[in-house]
């Protein structure tokens, strides 16, 4: 069993209570999430909100984020986000470091949450796939790929805001995305595109509300 960091558990408690005091946090189809083993989680990007909200549901060794690396830019998150578990990645151009430390981390049993958008929504919709997901996706066949989708939190704090707002939050959690071995070992762009309307198709399906 992989030990926590403090800072990681810290952070994790405060953000605990923080979900249920301030935005009510329900969570739908919380005995489907996947807990033990290896785990891919795809999940839709509406706000800065996401990752703190869903990582807090993961409390025994935590659970690893894949952001875009500008993020590491900024020097107080430059400091903090490597000890919150989140690994930076070029979604352009993704870089081999990057994504064979992915790979590293979920072959040895790791679970990590990917927000294949990219980058947060402007508008409160959930947007197509970039092509970077397949290409992940693709060299990790046989862990699980369990899609989640968030909602409120896009109200709370959307992109050009800088106002947080108390609404309530809604994360649903879905049952495992079922790839053929076709589907997976598809070559180019094309199939890369493919994966991700499939991931984000499942995003799109699972309801907000019971």
């Amino acid at each position: 069993m992989r030990t926590m960091n403090p800072l990681y558990f810290i952070i994790l408690r405060l953000t605990q209570g923080v979900a249920q005091a301030f935005f009510k946090l329900k969570v739908i189809n919380r005995e489907k999430l996947i807990e033990d083993g290896a785990c891919i989680y795809v999940m839709n990007h509406q706000s800065f909100l996401d990752p703190p909200m869903i990582g807090q549901l993961f409390t025994s060794t935590g659970i690893h984020f894949l952001a875009r690396k500008t993020l590491f830019d900024n020097p107080f998150l430059g400091a903090i986000l490597p000890y919150c578990n989140v690994i930076p990645i070029d979604q352009e151009q993704p870089d081999p470091g990057s994504i064979l430390k992915v790979l590293r981390l979920v072959k040895n049993g790791g679970r990590i949450i990917i927000f294949p958008e990219g980058s947060r929504c402007e508008d409160n919709q959930i947007h197509d796939a970039m092509p970077g997901i397949g290409l992940i996706l693709g060299r990790l066949q046989g862990v699980p790929i369990q899609p989640l989708r968030i909602d409120g939190a896009y109200d709370c704090l959307p992109i050009h805001s800088s106002k947080l707002r108390f609404k309530p939050i809604t994360i649903t959690i879905g049952d495992p995305i079922e790839f053929t071995k076709e589907e997976l070992s598809a070559r180019g762009r094309a199939g890369q595109l493919a994966i991700g309307k499939k991931v984000m198709d499942a995003i799109r399906a699972l309801p907000t509300t019971c």
